[in-house]
């Protein structure tokens, strides 16, 4: 068989699956248009090698192999694809690519665990990064709406660490892990602050890789950590970004649910700077009693970040609706009248109510300040991440007060 044929074939299948990676048209028609373009052309060019020359036993699974790739680049599966594919890691069991391929095939006809075998036996055969990562992958698609999801998501950030340790520079392995543990921030409730700074590190990790900023995911999935960090800022920036790299994506509807959100913290902590409701309720808050080992603070005695040891009481004027199922927002003020924002991240949405008294215990605090469009923000913020961080009433939160189910990931896993 001839290999100038067989290596023109392969550098227009990778120019095929370099535009299923990187065009993103305003009319997704257009790319399933490119595509079957590019596809007829690769086909062609494998299909100018006589019959004869494909027969040899060679190079018989690479023809293979190639023709079951160029046949599966569309979303929806091919049996005449997956009949090519296995042929070529029949002919060929150490050919990785063939593995990586067939697993992927499997996988759209919806035989998740026949797609795991796949990627298990082609490591089986040696290490492989691409491999891993779409194993990664496949785990956190398996761990949707079963009852061990936590369990399948572990298993996925193990394999996802895996790849990375044999490229650590390869910025789609660093981009998995981040998709992977940002996944387990979704399913263990929405609540875990660690797992969204290690999808955050991981995802600026991928940035430097040179080819992951064609990839419009990145910058969506990056923009909702820095959403649910309440990096408000960067979020917007990143969905933007998202934005102009695939109109497809949801990205410009997140901006707007952004800016609806800060439309209103902004202009219910202005509002109610001065109202005389808050100065009788903030009255009644120097009567709370603290644990000795806590140093009382009001607002503006505290610094950026993290105040140990220290107890904010506060009275709870407002919760305020919006588009996403967590965190809860509050608007609450201290002693001294001057309003915040409470978030609070795992707990039920009754657990507290307007004109409750809070206690936040090691207060994390951040000053939000920035212009967006021509809009200047400004207001102060608080968090709370655990229900041991926080007090109602001068009770603690119950455990049955506590969230921990799912919710809806928007990212793409």
């Amino acid at each position: 068989m001839s290999n100038q044929a067989l290596d023109k074939a392969a550098g227009a299948t990778e120019a095929l699956y370099l535009a299923r990676d990187t065009y993103f048209p305003a009319n997704p028609d257009d790319k399933i248009a490119k595509l079957k373009a590019e596809s007829d052309l690769a086909l062609n060019l494998l299909d100018s090698i006589p019959p004869e020359q494909r027969k040899l036993l060679t190079q018989r699974a690479t023809y293979e192999y190639l023709r079951g790739k160029i046949l599966d680049v569309l979303p929806d599966y091919k049996r005449e694809a997956e009949d090519h594919l296995s042929k070529a890691v029949k002919l060929n069991p150490s050919l990785a690519d063939a593995w990586l391929c067939l697993g992927n095939c499997i996988w759209k006809k919806g035989d998740l665990s026949s797609a795991k075998n796949c990627f298990t036996l082609a490591l089986s055969k040696g290490p492989n990064k691409q491999i891993l990562c779409q194993l990664s992958m496949l785990e956190r698609k398996m761990a949707q709406g079963t009852d061990n999801q936590a369990e399948l998501v572990d298993e996925s950030i193990k394999h996802a660490k895996e790849a990375i340790t044999l490229d650590v520079k390869d910025g789609n392995s660093w981009y998995n892990l981040g998709n992977a543990c940002l996944t387990s921030f979704f399913v263990t409730g929405a609540w875990e602050h660690a797992k969204l700074l290690q999808s955050l590190k991981a995802y600026q990790n991928a940035e430097k890789d040179e080819r992951m900023k064609s990839n419009p995911d990145l910058y969506f999935n990056c923009a909702t950590v820095n959403k649910y960090l309440e990096n408000y800022e960067m979020a917007l920036t990143g969905f933007e970004a998202a934005a102009l790299k695939d109109p497809g994506l949801s990205a410009t509807e997140e901006v707007q649910k952004i800016v609806n959100l800060l439309d209103k913290l902004d202009n219910l902590s202005r509002g109610h700077a001065r109202s005389k409701r808050l100065a009788s309720l903030a009255s009644s808050l120097a009567a709370v009693n603290l644990n000795s080992s806590y140093k009382r603070a009001t607002v503006n005695l505290l610094s950026e970040g993290l105040n140990k040891a220290v107890a904010l009481v506060g009275k709870v004027l407002f919760f305020i609706k919006h588009e996403n199922v967590a965190p809860l927002y509050y608007l609450a003020c201290d002693p001294d009248q001057v309003c915040f924002v409470l978030s609070v991240y795992g707990i039920q949405y009754d657990s507290i109510k307007e004109g409750d008294q809070l206690t936040i215990l090691d207060p994390l605090y951040r000053q939000v300040k920035f212009s967006w469009k021509e809009k200047f923000y400004q207001f102060k913020s608080f968090r709370v991440d655990f229900k041991e961080q926080l007090l109602v009433n001068g009770k603690a939160l119950t455990p049955h007060q506590v969230v921990r189910t799912s919710i809806h990931a928007q990212h793409k896993p």
